[in-house]
């Protein structure tokens, strides 16, 4: 009967941790996928603006088109994990050979601390209109508007 009763007083204290020690370490486990999986999402997000950003310069700065305006929706989630996101671009040149442009795209998710950047690679005719992006915005688009001078204009509109 003494064996039972040590074994009780073992046992006791380690299933009362368990009860508070799994559901702690459930949250942090929880909170740490949930922060990864918004990220991903969050980098997919800037990904895929990015790329549309390049294909309308692309498309704008071919010969054939002397000039005009496109406007691209966009196909991304106006929300990630119950947070809109909010973006920003700008326009960097770069010095070299074939010297290009470089538009350096940040996308932050609003009300937590979660942000992406992400490049675009541009051509020197290529101008950034400052603009902010709104992922919860029902007209959210990108501008494009190519003058006669071959500049090709890039803005976001909200």
């Amino acid at each position: 009967m003494a064996h039972i009763t040590i074994e009780y007083m073992i046992l006791i204290p380690l299933l009362i941790l368990q009860i508070f020690l799994l559901p702690y370490a459930t949250s942090i486990i929880m909170n740490s996928w949930s922060t990864s999986s918004e990220t991903i999402a969050l980098q997919d997000a800037t990904s895929h603006l990015g790329s549309s950003i390049q294909q309308l310069y692309f498309f704008l700065n071919n010969p054939s088109v002397s000039s005009g305006t496109v406007t691209s929706d966009l196909g991304i989630p106006p929300y990630i994990g119950n947070y809109a996101y909010i973006g920003n671009a700008t326009l960097i040149s770069v010095s070299g050979s074939g010297s290009g442009q470089v538009l350096e795209l940040t996308l932050n998710l609003m009300g937590n601390t979660i942000s992406t950047t992400s490049p675009v690679t541009l051509g020197q005719n290529a101008q950034w209109l400052n603009s902010t992006f709104m992922s919860n915005s029902t007209s959210a688009c990108i501008n494009a508007y190519k003058d006669s001078n071959n500049t090709i204009w890039l803005s976001f509109r909200t």
